[in-house]
């Protein structure tokens, strides 16, 4: 995908903008789905490792040179051991999400507006700046998700934007009525997001689990509110 200077976090965040109402999708997952995808992509660049199941920096010294990347590694060494799922349900997972907004307001991608909550605390709120490149996006993420390439031939990255924002039911990607339909598709690209080596397969399938967890316990909440 030509927007390969992006860390997989910062596309799923721009994946979740509906581009014709200029709103997030998926809000209540966001940072859970943003947190999943930096884990992702640590490890499939060998700098976090499955350890037992719990996640472990292979040289606490090493650094990607994204700075929402280096901060969670950073965070990862100085922290008490944690099994992947802690590491995308914590709270502290909006941190990333924050960071990820941060970054692309310094790109240019997202334009932030000041304001105050209850007319008293402060806090940001972005807007999306650069549409055209976020449609062009979805575009890209949508031919990974329908083909024609064989999912052979998809890179782990790209694999795992899709498998992610599936397992998140991003529907500004992966629309409700598409989602049995392209099925076997999702599947493959989960495996093929973790084909380097089975450690990375178990630590990308945690991961995933983690999302699927925080998904459904959300909608069980909701529905019982609503109840």
């Amino acid at each position: 995908m030509p927007n390969g200077s992006l860390s997989l976090p910062a596309r799923l965040y721009l994946l979740a903008w509906d581009t014709t109402r200029l709103k997030v999708t998926g809000a209540t997952h966001l940072h859970h789905l943003v947190r999943a995808g930096a884990l992702t992509e640590l490890a499939q660049r060998g700098l976090l490792v499955d350890d037992d199941g719990i996640v472990t920096p292979v040289d606490a010294d090493s650094r990607t040179g994204d700075a929402v990347l280096d901060g969670l590694l950073e965070l990862v060494a100085e922290s008490r051991p944690r099994k992947w799922k802690a590491w995308v349900t914590v709270r502290a997972a909006r941190d990333t999400l924050d960071a990820v907004r941060a970054q692309l307001a310094l790109e240019g991608y997202l334009r932030p507006e000041k304001k105050r909550v209850l007319g008293l605390f402060p806090s940001v709120e972005y807007k999306l700046e650069q549409v055209s490149a976020v449609d062009a996006l979805h575009a890209e993420a949508r031919q990974v998700l329908e083909g024609p390439l064989p999912v052979a031939e998809v890179s782990d990255r790209d694999a795992a934007l899709i498998a992610l924002a599936a397992a998140a039911e991003l529907r500004s990607l992966v629309p409700t009525k598409d989602r049995k339909l392209h099925k076997t598709r999702i599947e493959a690209l989960n495996e093929r997001s973790g084909a380097a080596t089975p450690a990375l397969a178990k630590a990308i399938q945690e991961v995933r689990a983690a999302i699927i967890v925080a998904v459904t316990a959300g909608a069980a909440t909701g529905a019982a509110a609503g109840s």
